[in-house]
């Protein structure tokens, strides 16, 4: 398919963003919008790169009624000598397909969606800012438009992609985080959607972030949704603890997401010569090693924020402090190690940087 490309006039061109310590997190978008509909018995069609604005839509439209709406977000990064990076991008597209195969949604064709990602980055790059830590954020997401109301899949959809420029995903920048663990709600059950980048799975985890954040806590620790034994994920990331010298994340079984920062951070750091084990952990076992001393660092991984360093947990009426409420030396690492294949700062071992201007 041939992408139809319609440049926005300039004197409609948004004002471009001049203090990079302002950029905030999605909060800015750009000039334009690439669309994609879809039909069936027509398939995908009408690809286009338009200028920005809102999505006519019919209020019957099934998206807004049972909840067909999937999402997945990457970012495009300033290198030091002005190219423009993307980061395993492949990675977020058969995501998003894995996404939409759960939830009953058209498969998109990879190499076409990768190939109008790159095509609408390009035409926005003037957008990427060049600070060590900024980058564009995009967004590709994909609902169902058919105007009708039943439960069953839809027969029309729209996938559409909007970038924007960002700065740090936390205010407070890279230091550590307070999480609570959350012990009444649950966000997620194997064989359910928990593994996909679906709105439904973030819609479910509004309560308890809530409740987090007005006792001063950044994010929510979640347990398994059966037994509330196990550690799932904190927030909208993945979850690591340094116990000892063995790196432990809890598996993937259908209720966790599979990042892609996840699997980046388990590569690099058995590259390192680390103990990595994807096994489950239970908040017990993280409680001991907290009293026996032996836990030594925790953080969460995520496209936004790379890795986010945990210094303290509540749980169970306890503050639990991870070193000392500080950054660990495995923990800055690994994000260092990350954000410079990012930047084009380093070599890139796996091939996971890829040059698209």
């Amino acid at each position: 398919m041939e992408i139809k490309v319609t440049k926005v006039s300039a004197d409609r061109m948004k004002p471009k963003p001049t203090d990079e310590s302002k950029l905030g997190f999605g909060q800015l978008f750009t000039d334009h919008i690439f669309t994609l509909k879809y039909k069936t018995g027509k398939g995908w069609h009408d690809p286009r790169i338009e200028p920005y604005g809102p999505i006519p839509m019919d209020p019957a439209a099934m998206s807004l009624h049972y909840g067909q709406l999937i999402f997945e977000g990457l970012k495009a990064y300033r290198g030091a000598d002005g190219s423009v990076y993307l980061f395993r991008p492949w990675e977020n597209i058969r995501r998003m397909n894995a996404s939409a195969e759960r939830l009953c949604m058209p498969a998109l064709d990879e190499t076409f969606a990768l190939e109008a990602l790159k095509q609408l980055v390009v035409l926005e790059k003037d957008w990427i800012p060049r600070g060590l830590g900024t980058s564009m954020y995009i967004r590709p997401t994909m609902l169902a438009t058919e105007p009708a109301l039943g439960v069953r899949p839809a027969n029309e959809y729209l996938y559409f992609v909007i970038v924007g420029p960002v700065g740090a995903y936390y205010p407070q920048g890279f230091s550590p985080t307070k999480i609570w663990v959350e012990e009444e709600y649950v966000r997620a059950v194997r064989g359910g959607i928990g593994f996909c980048k679906a709105a439904g799975n973030y819609a479910a985890s509004l309560m308890a972030s809530q409740k987090a954040a007005a006792r001063g806590y950044t994010q929510v620790l979640w347990l398994d949704a059966v037994e509330r034994k196990y550690v799932e994920e904190v927030g909208t990331s993945n979850i690591f603890f340094l116990i000892g010298d063995e790196l432990v994340t809890p598996p993937l079984g259908g209720s966790i997401l599979p990042g892609v920062t996840r699997d980046s951070v388990i590569q690099i750091a058995k590259r390192n010569g680390m103990k990595v084990s994807e096994r489950p952990i239970s908040l017990d076992e993280i409680l001991e090693a907290g009293a026996r001393g032996t836990l030594r660092e925790g953080f969460a991984s995520g496209t936004a924020a790379i890795v986010s360093p945990v210094g303290q947990i509540f749980c169970r009426g306890k503050e639990l402090l991870i070193n000392g409420g500080k950054t660990g030396p495995v923990t800055e690492k690994l994000y260092n190690q990350i954000l410079e294949i990012q930047y084009g700062i380093s070599g890139d071992p796996f091939g996971w940087r890829l040059k698209i201007a």
